[in-house]
């Protein structure tokens, strides 16, 4: 608590600018089902429609088409896990199920992953500090682990399958497998040392229905494989689209933050300057940083705004603040500048192994 009250005293907070966020959250925080929806709806079934070419496509070429479709719109489809993280359930009605039927269970990440873990990241004692599952200093680690961070992700839905078909059932039998299921492997976290508490009262429900759901598509899948009944090759394209979208996502978070903050608590401005923005012109970051999340700096300052809000209220506080500001500080012009940043911060910083 020592070391708090020093960093407290020592923060600064931009008041004008938490002031203005304040004021646009209460303008645009209804979140529009008219937008939601179809979004959802066409992302998901053009991302399948890509995934049946890859695997059914006549010629390698027809096949690498429908697979890039498939790994874009189903990282998209699957980035509205962050949006159901955030939003009132009433704003969307039947939203967050229909999610997981169509999403979340199909790609092994049923929005329990996310969702109660997520909004830690964003509480202002949490954030950056070892209690964050979300935050590594990166900057400060050496450059292997830039490396390793993004090719974790290529096993993700190798490792997603295993803990639906073989942990939850397992965990079924033994409540010493079922606290380490859930401590270790239930959580889309960055942070190896965040260990997850059990799940209580209506979440609990929720997340034994997900999980069950979750499961058995896990080990219909490995045995639908085992039998013939699923070609070995269709899986493996399935596998291949999936990680990949896990890998673009890995991506995008690897240029989230600056990831400067060794573990201090900082204010909710010193949050926003270590998170960043990709705002337009450039139109690659849509792809890259789907559903608002080339917005993410502004996501911490206002992160209630549903995504569909987010351009205007970085119009409204661009043009308010202008260049030179703090918030235009977090604003950044594209992904390659990013990743140069950080990998030259790691070089020059590194110090944690």
């Amino acid at each position: 608590m020592e070391q708090q009250t020093i960093i407290r005293a020592t923060a600064f907070e931009d008041a004008d600018l938490i002031r203005e966020a304040a004021a646009l959250t209460r303008e645009f925080s209804k979140a529009k089902p008219g937008i939601y929806w179809p979004d959802l709806l066409a992302s998901a079934l053009l991302g399948y429609a890509g995934l049946y070419l890859a695997i059914t496509g006549m010629s390698l070429a027809v096949q690498l088409i429908g697979a890039t479709v498939a790994i874009v719109l189903l990282y998209r489809s699957a980035s509205f896990i962050h949006e159901i993280t955030h939003m009132k359930r009433d704003h969307v009605p039947g939203f967050r199920w229909a999610w997981n039927a169509l999403v979340g269970i199909p790609m092994m990440i049923p929005s329990f992953v996310y969702e109660d873990t997520h909004n830690q990241h964003h509480s202002k004692m949490r954030y950056g500090t070892a209690r964050d599952p979300e935050y590594l200093p990166l900057a400060l680690m050496k450059p292997y682990m830039l490396v390793l961070f993004l090719a974790i992700a290529l096993f993700g839905s190798v490792g997603f399958l295993l803990r639906f078909a073989i942990f939850s059932p397992l965990s079924v039998i033994s409540s010493w497998i079922r606290r380490e299921t859930v401590a270790r492997f239930s959580t889309l976290a960055i942070n190896p040392a965040y260990r997850r508490p059990l799940p209580t009262g209506q979440f609990r429900r929720d997340w034994i229905i997900m999980e069950t759901g979750a499961s058995l598509w896990s080990i219909g899948l490995i045995a639908g494989v085992a039998m013939g009944w699923i070609a070995l090759k269709a899986f493996l394209i399935y596998l291949g689209v999936v990680s990949a979208a896990f890998a673009l996502n890995q991506l995008r978070t690897l240029v989230a933050h600056l990831w400067e903050n060794n573990g201090d608590v900082l204010s909710v401005t010193e949050q926003y300057l270590d998170s960043v923005n990709v705002p337009p012109p450039g139109p690659i970051a849509e792809f890259w940083a789907p559903v608002g999340l080339r917005y993410h700096a502004l996501h911490h300052l206002v992160p209630s705004v549903p995504y569909h809000s987010l351009p205007e209220v970085h119009r409204r506080l661009a043009a308010k603040f202008g260049d030179g500001s703090n918030y235009a500080k977090a604003n950044y012009p594209n992904l390659r500048g990013l990743i140069i940043r950080l990998v030259g911060s790691s070089i020059r910083g590194g110090k944690t192994a």
